[in-house]
């Protein structure tokens, strides 16, 4: 019963401060898998690691099920997993309680309406670095650097979403397919 303890305590302390993401939380789960508690080689949690990152869903959410399912079998990886995601269950829950509760108050409204511009900034920041990786790969950004295949599977699949509205993860089914085969009929010719 104890290492179902240590489990859920461990990824609870990954769930709570792992603030900045997936790859904040790595040095937590090293510290508590490799150093702590020697559950994992130091081998192994690179294993981990690319694992956790190939896999759907969030890193420390994997991480956490990978060495849960590792430790203690099916009952380890959900006491690991709800360890992991607690906190933010608790943390979401009441934000929404008090947004329920106070949305109509002006200053709410006034600070959620401020927030937007930063949210679409954000996201417009990362497209266009992904935009950027597509179009000039890892080079410097010049017109000698434009990648053409991914350029040309780019717009197109622009093109296609905004004309046609089709569904965006056949799109981007069709764009790594076309990606693959662009790919394999370079190397081979």
């Amino acid at each position: 019963m104890t290492v179902y303890i240590q489990l859920f305590f461990s990824f609870l302390q990954v769930g709570l401060f792992s603030v900045g993401g997936g790859y904040a939380a790595m040095p937590l789960i090293q510290s508590q898998v490799v150093e702590k508690y020697a559950w994992l080689t130091m081998n192994e949690f690179t294993d981990l690691i690319t694992i956790a990152e190939m896999t759907p869903g969030p890193i420390a959410v994997n991480s956490a099920t990978f060495v849960g399912i590792r430790i203690a079998g099916i009952p380890g990886a959900l006491t690991a997993t709800f360890g992991c995601i607690f906190p933010s269950c608790i943390i979401v829950s009441l934000l929404a309680f008090v947004y329920y509760k106070y949305k109509k108050l002006s200053v709410l409204q006034s600070v959620l309406s401020s927030l937007r511009p930063a949210v679409v900034a954000l996201i417009a920041g990362a497209g266009l670095s992904i935009l950027n990786i597509v179009v000039f790969g890892s080079n410097a950004v010049s017109f000698s650097n434009i990648e053409i295949i991914e350029t040309v599977i780019f717009v197109v699949a622009f093109i296609v979403l905004r004309k046609f509205k089709l569904n965006p993860i056949l799109v981007m089914s069709c764009c790594g397919a076309a990606g693959l085969f662009a790919n394999l009929l370079a190397e081979n010719l």
